[in-house]
């Protein structure tokens, strides 16, 4: 086995998104496979038998099967900066449950209307579902402050970005005729930040491979 974590991921996932970038900011060193979804690893079934990235072994056998817990063991050895413990505050973690519950399940309704043709509710009204379960309360904070973590970042930031990121997408236009300044501009200076563009390095589609420092 390899002497360093290794981290099953896929580029485009905002899971595994956060993982990266938890692990890059803490400086661990790691090397990653990038998952095929269609074609999971037989390593990664072993490890995981629920199959969804990230997923990370560490050198000694143990598996961490969940971004957040991932993120938490990134930050135990290594938060000079105070990432993890900014994280921990109650506005923060309410913030992460309403991306990780109700914008969540509201943004996969809306991205991918044809998994949920049961849905009540139609694409748009649970696009507008998602917007109020964390856009607003997210653009109250960051009207008062930069970043969740105050003036500077912190594990919340990049908990969350990427699934903002994911929902801005979907239909870009649209997004940006919403009252919501402080969050676009939070979005646009994460999408231009070095962490991010180091966590989106592009791996070979086969094997493990050491991912590059920040």
């Amino acid at each position: 086995m390899s002497q360093l974590p290794l981290l099953y991921t896929f580029r485009r996932c905002p899971y595994a998104m956060r993982a990266r970038m938890a692990l890059l900011q803490a400086g661990r060193a790691f090397d990653a496979v990038e998952v095929s979804l269609r074609d999971k690893p037989a390593s990664l079934l072993v490890l995981s038998p629920k199959a969804t990235v990230p997923v990370l072994q560490l050198p000694d056998g143990h598996v961490i099967e969940e971004s957040w817990d991932i993120m938490r063991w990134a930050f135990a050895e290594s938060d000079a900066q105070g990432w993890w413990a900014r994280a921990q505050s109650p506005d923060n973690l309410d913030l992460l449950q309403r991306n990780d519950g109700d914008f969540k399940r509201h943004l996969d309704r809306w991205k991918y209307p044809q998994r949920y043709a049961g849905e009540t509710l139609t694409p748009d009204g649970h696009r507008d579902k998602a917007v109020d379960a964390l856009l607003r309360p997210l653009e109250a904070r960051l009207s008062s402050a930069p970043c969740l973590g105050g003036a500077t970042p912190c594990a919340t930031d990049v908990a969350v970005m990427p699934f903002v990121r994911q929902f801005a997408a979907v239909d870009p236009g649209w997004f940006a005729t919403l009252d919501l300044p402080s969050v676009r501009s939070w979005l646009d200076g994460w999408l231009v930040d070095p962490l991010f563009a180091a966590c989106m390095h592009k791996l070979p589609a086969e094997g493990a491979n050491r991912f590059p420092p920040l």
